[in-house]
């Protein structure tokens, strides 16, 4: 085929087109000199003439040769064809768009071709960040994502913007081509008890991040049995006069639920310890029935904060806890963060340490670790906190002290003792030691709650 250079030439973009993952993306292309190309074959095609993204020929669509990935998402914007411009529309951009394309014109026996680029950029969900265990001489975290294109540039950061350098990182890419990240860090400085995993997109430069508090540095602290033998344990007692009307509270002032199911009061409905609790180290478990059908929440509050109608429950504004919500097990702060656990928290330990300035949260099904609050030093005597919002729940505070427990796992070489007393400003409390037997080590393994990517 002889091929004539004066007849005319094709123009691409000389700059990188980008498009969004799911958006839609024009390709432009034109012949110089100005042209009607109406009646010329015009094609697009990717590495090879035959993978054929569109090609117009006969003043029509032909559909043969074309790709299946393509099928129903492409269009020639027929507008400006008389113009000499041929505009390729890809709608629903994936990540198998992402690559080098090809613009062909052919008149007759000449034809001419230029190249394009087109990259692909989606930001996938945000990273989720949990302590997954003790490693070598400190904590290993893990940040996890997902549905990100290209592969997402990791960075771990302190609380004083310090970048973090030696950590691991994995990706792994799906069907769709979306990646995957998971990337942990081993923190074994003290004065980090704030890291932050962000993740940014380098086409977008968007970024997405999570911090989280790590409370603790000895590494039998990462475990419930362990904590069960060093925290006081409290025997709280719900107050009735706390009580939100709609609320039924059991004589033994242990077990809150619905005064009325069949009516969703669709707002906030809590009730608190009579407990204050001013200092010293103690924890409790609370039993949630039906809490994977329902939404609640519970954890600690300032006794000060208002309760009264619809309310936030953030640290902010005197609430920490964790809970249900929308089917999701979640923390309440700033804004919802989501957790995912491995097993189902059927019953949930809150461990409160005013020495520390920390309240830490687990999963008493498993001994996980679910999530940990910093404590403002002004946080004044803190209450027991319980809240149902919807279902048919209901929160029981178990015997920790004289009455069954969970079965404590061995473990050894601890750290030096941190028992401390527990001042209240109410009723209840009985000072009672730990189970007895072997103390907790680093050896044991912890099941970590692991998240899933999702909007919340």
């Amino acid at each position: 085929m002889s091929v004539s250079t004066e007849e005319f030439v094709v123009i691409g973009s000389s700059d990188p087109t980008v498009a969004v993952l799911g958006g839609s993306i024009t390709l432009p292309c034109r012949v110089f000199p100005a042209m009607n190309v109406e009646n010329m074959e015009l094609r697009w095609f990717r590495s090879n003439f035959t993978e054929a993204v569109f090609i117009y020929q006969n003043q029509q669509e032909q559909r043969e040769e074309q790709l299946p990935q393509y099928t129903g998402r492409t269009s020639l914007v027929k507008e400006f064809l008389t113009w000499g411009e041929a505009i390729l529309h890809i709608h629903n951009v994936q990540a198998f768009d992402d690559g080098l394309y090809t613009c062909f014109f052919r008149k007759g026996s000449f034809y001419e071709s230029a190249n394009l680029e087109l990259k692909v950029a989606g930001v996938g969900s945000a990273p989720q960040v949990h302590i997954t265990g003790p490693e070598e001489d400190g904590v290993r975290v893990v940040c996890k994502a997902s549905g990100w294109f290209p592969k997402p540039q990791v960075q771990w950061r302190a609380l004083s913007e310090e970048k973090f350098l030696m950590f691991s990182e994995t990706h792994v890419q799906n069907a769709e081509g979306l990646f995957s990240v998971e990337a942990a860090l081993v923190v074994k400085h003290r004065s980090s008890r704030n890291v932050t995993c962000s993740l940014l997109n380098p086409i977008l430069s968007q970024e997405k991040a999570m911090a989280i508090f790590i409370p603790a540095w000895s590494k039998a602290q990462l475990y419930a049995d362990w904590r069960k033998e060093k925290f006081q344990p409290l025997s709280v007692t719900l107050d009735p006069e706390s009580a939100h009307p709609n609320l039924a509270v059991s004589d033994e002032k242990s077990t809150v639920t619905w005064k009325n199911t069949t009516k969703d009061p669709g707002k906030h409905c809590s009730i608190l310890g009579r407990e204050g609790i001013t200092s010293g180290r103690c924890y409790w478990v609370v039993e949630i029935r039906n809490g994977d059908r329902s939404e609640w929440s519970l954890g600690v509050c300032r006794g000060d904060v208002e309760r009264t109608y619809w309310y936030q429950e953030s640290p902010e504004r005197g609430f920490w806890a964790v809970g249900q919500y929308l089917q999701y097990y979640c923390v309440y702060s700033n804004f919802v963060i989501p957790l995912s656990c491995r097993q189902v928290p059927h019953r949930v330990g809150v461990f409160l340490d005013l020495k520390e300035g920390d309240v830490s949260f687990y999963n008493m099904t498993d001994g996980s670790h679910m999530f940990s609050f910093p404590l403002a030093s002004s946080s004044g005597a803190l209450f027991p906190y319980f809240m149902l919002r919807s279902g048919d729940v209901s929160l029981t505070i178990c015997s920790v002290v004289g009455g069954p427990a969970e079965t404590p796992v061995p473990l050894n070489n601890l750290p030096s003792s941190l028992e401390e007393p527990v001042s209240l400003s109410g009723v209840g409390f009985n000072s009672v030691s730990g189970v007895d037997g072997a103390l907790p080590g680093a050896e044991c393994p912890l099941l970590p709650c692991s998240p899933e990517a999702m909007s919340p």
